[in-house]
Order: structure tokens, then sequence, then C-alpha cells
């Protein structure tokens, strides 16, 4: 029965990326995890456990996955985080018209900092934030969804590796969040991790990244 609850708990670890870094950055609390796994664990086995008996299979559980954590902190001690302030965003409808007014203007605007999020009812433009008026244009005011300026952008470029490493954005998410700060959109493209939030809360949320990939680069040398 014991490996039993340690084979399903390990699972449920491997799967859960927050949990995964509370473990690994050693701020988790095995009770408060063990308790939040207990449900599951008792629903995939089909009976009651005791709380001890989970707890001890997570004290175990991360010392192996601390070991599978150096390709991780590799690839956040070799990344380059670099920041751009005055960011506005615009979020319209995904409609075939709005569709082919960005792909009609969007060779426009190649020497720009210029993002596109596409999802299934709606497209956010993140740009330069002296493009506003222009980019709001190309657009009816009944299409346009929602609009922000004074944004700033935190752009994490990392090593190609980051591409086959599971975890490795929500490492860069999980601090800020933390930190209680907002991030207003995210993407991934390639090696870059592009993070946006408002100007007031860049400052902050740019330390707490040094201070991450300072932290991995410590341990990276050890």
């Amino acid at each position: 029965m014991v490996n039993s609850i340690s084979r399903v708990v390990q699972s449920l670890i491997d799967s859960d990326l927050s949990i995964q870094d509370a473990l690994n950055r050693n701020y988790g609390n095995y009770s408060a995890i063990a308790r939040i796994l207990k449900p599951k664990i008792e629903e995939t086995l089909g009976y009651k456990i005791k709380l001890e008996g989970i707890i001890t299979s997570v004290k175990r559980a991360k010392t192996k996955h601390i070991l599978q954590h150096d390709d991780l902190k590799k690839v956040i001690a070799d990344s380059v985080i670099n920041l751009r302030t005055d960011v506005a965003k615009i979020t319209v409808e995904k409609t075939s018209e709005n569709l082919r007014n960005i792909r009609e203007n969007l060779a426009g605007y190649s020497d720009e900092f210029f993002q596109i999020l596409e999802g299934t009812s709606a497209i956010t433009l993140i740009f330069e934030q002296k493009l506003f008026a222009e980019v709001q244009s190309m657009f009816t005011t009944e299409n346009i969804l929602d609009k922000k300026q004074d944004l700033a952008a935190i752009i994490v470029h990392s090593p190609k590796e980051i591409i086959n490493i599971p975890g490795c954005a929500i490492a860069f998410y999980n601090p800020v969040s933390r930190n209680h700060i907002n991030i207003e959109e995210t993407m991934s493209c390639y090696t870059d991790t592009i993070i946006i939030l408002k100007m007031e809360n860049v400052g902050r949320a740019f330390n707490v990244l040094t201070d991450l990939k300072n932290e991995s680069r410590r341990s990276k040398i050890k």
C-alpha cells in the first residue's frame, strides 16, 4: 500500500508545477501539500489514507524532484532579462475583417515592438505606446474589447534548451505572482518569454526575476 501511495503522490506532484516549485525552492509546507493532495489520492486509490503517510511520501518525492531541476536552473541562470517600457495593448473581436486589417498593416510595423496573441474569440495586439492612436484607428469602436496604455514588457531570452525542458515558463511567472504583481498578458515565442505588466509594477517584477536568475546562477556554480 505504501508503494501505491508514493507512486500516486509522485505522479500528482509531477503534474503540478506549483507544488514542484514549492518543493524545489524549499518554501512548501509538507503538511499543507499533503492536505491538498489527500482528496485526489483517496479518489485514485479508492480508500481513505492517513495524512501522515502522505506527508512521508511528499518528503521522499522532494529529493527525486530536486535532482530533475539541474537543467531548469541552468536555463534560468543563462537567461538574459530585458525591459521595454511605454507599451500598450488593444484587444479586438476575432472577425475576418479584423484579421484582414491586421495582416494588411502588419508589414508596416516590422521594425517596431509588435506582438500578436490570437485566441478563439479575441486578438490582442501589444505594441509600442507611440503607435496607440495609429493601431486603434485600424478597428471600429464596437470591435475593441479592451485597451490599455502605460504598460511595460519584461522579455526573458533563454538558451534554446528551454524548448525541451518543462517548467521553465512557470518558473518565471511564479515569483512574480507570489509578490502579488498582476500579469496583464504573457506569451512565449521560441526562446523568448514575454511578460506584460503595468508600469508601476515593472520595477518590482524586474528585481524579482533578477533575484531568481542570480539564485539559479549561484546554485549552478555550487
